[in-house]
């Protein structure tokens, strides 16, 4: 088969030949261009014909026969530029043979037979191939623009060549030129990748000489994630803008590293202090009584909603520990001591997360009374994670049965004094504590009998209300401090801020609460914030501290300041804050910094609180008082909540107008259950509550979280009973009714028969058909009667009598329009169906849903 087929291959090639040479000796014979060419001019002589110009074919005739000479380009080079260049072919440069015929039509004849015998593919692929060889020798000729112009003018004047052969050579020319251009392009684009490689290696290497080139070299390597890819080609201004930016990175390293080598434990910052534990377990109470405040009151429900920083200078440290550090001749070298409070119950994994991340030292409450709880075993493994040192602080010793109380005592004077029962309830307790904490493999001791403090926990009696052991717990946080973490505790110039809260306060704006835990801040300077809109650069307005031993969440007189050294809890005004990220790192710009560095570097960070904060396109609309609040809601909402809770929007701070008209929106979405607003710890503008009332949105406003779900699904609860009752002659519910022999007890309004319901459900007020009879609507099922008793539904398997009106046509009748043999079906249509979904979807079985969908193939339902 493969023989016949190649033989008639060549039988055809044979044939074209013989055609060819026929019409070369009878002088027929033209090539593919000769006939375009031919009949382009026959073209432009109709169109001349046609506008009434005369044509003398004989003067053009004679003018076709002077023949143009055909010669080599690489030969001619050296000729001289006055001598006139002989005209070209109306064929592409890429169709010409390397050394062109001299002998004339015939030459040329025979080069395109040859040519014509080829296929058109492999001559295509050869052209370019000669193409892009002379054009790498550098020796192919490219015509310009320019010089086509000319040509045209003198083969106006001389007639010695077509203009339609020059617009042709002109479009060549003009390809050529865009295939220069290309190349260009190429070449620049391959420079600017090595400019770029060589701005990277010498960043790399400006940052090598801090003496951690390794750490410097992966973090640049990190950020060039934010360089464009590979493949496209950067201007000239972004190539400078990029190299600039790499260079302050570099430079930014290099300080750090510096700043890094001159750190000495002769100058310790202030330690940051986490308190954390399960909820109830009275670490507010606790900082009360160091601070002699009552801020736990103030808490709504008693329960911390929020971080708060306090700052304990080094005098108050002195005063309380003064008579404990004396016994082990221990000299205070802490200039202070910044406490972070943080909340306890479920709903703020987020906030513990985020203390303890940026703490040196933790305080774990543990309730003696109570034991490790779901919080507290949550903070072992975030602080193990972090691999924070902690102690613990075993609280409520008060409550042992019998304890004698003196107020602000030292724990081993006042345990002395004890009765020796209450002794053995404490130490009995103690133990249980203690078992349960090496349970989950930590070594735990009485912080007095701890020798090894490095490894093994220390466990501080105190009691929140009388004081008791609270000097202890700050003398062990103090010893601690200055033994195990001097290095750690050694001031840094090198900038170190944290953003705790975001906070809308009367009279200031929205301001950011943060954490200066190293380097230094002045009023005025220029910092870099993220926020859930992007970088922002702005300009610090005021520094503000609230007074010593008092809460920057708790309202009182602030400090102002015009520079600020770490560690301590700042309040910062400045435009643009509204939608910081709590726990995102601030960076103030330098005079060698670059401004698009420092925004990566605050950015890198934000991908998880995106995740935290997306919203639904259908829910309720959540307002809290700081960022850190509002995602404890989100997760509280969505993880906690059964069902979970969807939520469309969110807001930060006081519910105005425009929070209202953003819950409306689902009124017009169909989903009236989710035009709501949960304010979490927030006001309600007066304005905005009145626009609600008329708009049918419902706000909930709670100081716990838990009250807030609570209202909620009462809510919609309510709200569901309601469209349910409206929707309940909307929805059918699934059925297949055979009717009973025999059992025909009225056949005509109302018609009474007896039936077996052999799949889903027959309720009252079910709409029934005979499909086999064209859908023939029987009635509606106005009563059910089983067993003599009057029921509203009755399910597969179960005989009854029903009765049957049909108010449209009374003159529906048994036997006439429908008969026993005819199955009934319950009338089935999307609206029907969808009513199901949205509001019965509990009364239903997957039996009912598997009848639903074959019903919708006998009702064709889509």
């Amino acid at each position: 088969e493969a023989a016949r087929i190649e033989a008639e291959k060549e039988a055809k090639k044979q044939k074209a030949a013989d055609k060819i040479a026929r019409q070369k000796a009878e002088g027929t014979y033209k090539t593919k261009a000769q006939k375009e060419k031919e009949r382009a001019a026959q073209a432009r002589l109709e169109a001349m014909k046609a506008a009434g110009m005369t044509v003398d074919l004989d003067a053009a005739k004679q003018k076709a026969k002077a023949k143009p000479v055909y010669g080599n380009k690489k030969k001619d080079k050296g000729k001289k530029k006055d001598e006139a260049p002989a005209p070209e072919p109306a064929e592409s440069e890429a169709a010409k043979p390397a050394v062109a015929s001299p002998e004339g039509e015939a030459g040329g004849d025979d080069w395109e037979a040859e040519a014509d015998k080829r296929p058109e593919a492999e001559e295509v692929a050869d052209a370019w191939e000669e193409v892009a060889e002379s054009w790498d020798d550098g020796e192919l000729a490219v015509p310009t623009i320019a010089g086509l112009e000319e040509a045209k003018l003198s083969a106006k004047q001389s007639g010695e060549e077509d203009l339609a052969d020059l617009e042709a050579k002109e479009l060549e020319a003009k390809e050529a030129e865009a295939a220069e251009a290309r190349r260009r392009r190429a070449a620049e684009a391959a420079a600017q990748k090595e400019a770029k490689d060589k701005a990277k290696q010498d960043a790399l290497k400006l940052a090598d000489t801090s003496g951690k080139g390794e750490k410097a070299g992966a973090g640049l390597s990190g950020m060039m994630a934010s360089e464009p890819k590979e493949g496209k080609v950067l201007s000239k201004a972004e190539q400078e803008a990029l190299e600039a930016k790499l260079e302050a990175r570099g430079r930014r390293k290099a300080r750090e590293a510096e700043n890094e080598k001159l750190r000495t434990t002769e100058k310790l910052r202030c330690p940051v202090v986490c308190i954390m534990g399960h909820v109830d377990t009275g670490k507010t109470k606790l900082l009360d009584k160091i601070r002699r405040t009552n801020v736990q009151d103030g808490e709504a429900g008693g329960i911390t909603q929020q971080i708060g920083a306090t700052f304990f200078p080094g005098t108050t440290l002195e005063e309380k520990t003064g008579k404990l550090n004396r016994l082990i001749n221990m000299e205070l070298k802490l200039p202070g001591m910044l406490v972070i409070d943080t909340p306890g119950h479920e709903a703020f994994a987020n906030l513990r997360n985020r203390g303890s991340s940026i703490c040196d030292i933790a305080i774990l409450v543990i309730d003696l009374m109570h034991g490790l709880e779901q919080q507290t075993i949550e903070s072992i493994e975030m602080l193990r994670k972090k691999k924070c040192p902690f102690v613990v602080a075993l609280n409520k010793v008060d409550r042992c049965y019998g304890w004698k109380e003196f107020k602000d005592l030292e724990f081993r004077e006042s345990l002395a004094q004890q009765d020796s029962a209450t002794k053995d309830e404490f130490m009995h307790r103690m133990k249980q504590a203690r078992v349960q904490l090496m349970e989950k493999g930590l070594n735990a001791e009485l912080y007095w009998d701890n020798k090894e403090l490095g490894s093994t926990v220390s466990l501080v009696p105190t009691s929140a209300i009388t004081g008791e052991g609270v000097n202890d717990l700050l003398h062990m946080l103090a010893r601690l401090s200055q033994k195990h973490l001097a290095e750690k505790l050694s001031f840094s110039p090198n900038l170190q801020c944290t953003v705790l809260e975001v906070k809308v306060i009367d009279g200031l704006g929205c301001t950011v609460d943060v954490i200066l835990v190293n380097g230094s801040m002045d009023n005025g300077a220029s910092i870099v914030v993220c926020t859930t809109d992007g970088p922002v650069v702005t300009q610090v307005r005021a520094l503000l501290t609230p007074p010593p031993n008092r809460e920057l969440r708790v309202k009182s007189q602030y400090i102002h300041h015009e520079h600020l050294e770490g560690a301590v809890g700042i309040k910062i005004c400045a435009v643009g804050l509204e939608n910081a990220v709590a726990g995102s790192p601030v960076m103030v710009v330098g005079p060698d910094d670059d401004v698009e560095d420092l925004k990566e570097e605050v950015m890198s960070d934000f991908s998880k609180l995106a995740t935290a904060l997306a919203t639904d396109t259908e829910g309720v609309l959540a307002v809290a008082s700081t960022l850190g609040a509002l995602e404890a809601l989100l997760v509280f909402l969505r993880n906690e909540c059964s069902p979970p809770i969807p939520v469309s929007a969110v807001s930060i701070g006081p519910v105005f107008k425009r929070e209202v008209m953003r819950a409306e929106l689902m009124h017009h979405k169909k989903k009236p259950e989710y035009a709501t607003i949960l304010a979490f710890d927030v006001a309600i503008d007066p304005d905005a509550r009145a626009y609600a009332d008329e708009n049918k949105v419902k706000i909930f406003t709670a100081d716990i979280i838990y009250h807030l779900f609570d209202n909620f699904v009462a809510h919609r609860t309510r709200t569901m009973e309601e469209e349910k009752e409206k929707a309940k002659d909307l929805a059918v519910f699934p059925c297949l009714v055979n009717i009973l022999p025999n059992a025909v007890f009225n056949q005509k309004d109302p018609i009474i028969v007896g039936v077996e319901v052999t799949d889903g459900i027959l309720k009252v007020g079910t709409p029934l058909c005979v499909p086999k009879n064209g859908f023939v609507h029987v009635g509606r099922v106005a009563s059910i009667e089983s067993n003599n008793v009057k029921v509203d539904k009755i399910r597969k398997g179960q005989q009854c009598a029903i009765s049957i009106v049909n108010e449209g046509n009374p003159g529906m009748t048994f036997g006439r329009q429908f008969n026993g043999e005819h199955a009934l079906y319950s009338e089935l249509n999307r609206h029907s169906i969808d009513a199901l979904k949205k509001y019965f979807k509990d009364e239903m079985t997957d039996p009912d849903w598997r009848l639903v969908i074959k019903m919708k193939k006998v009702f064709s339902i889509i």
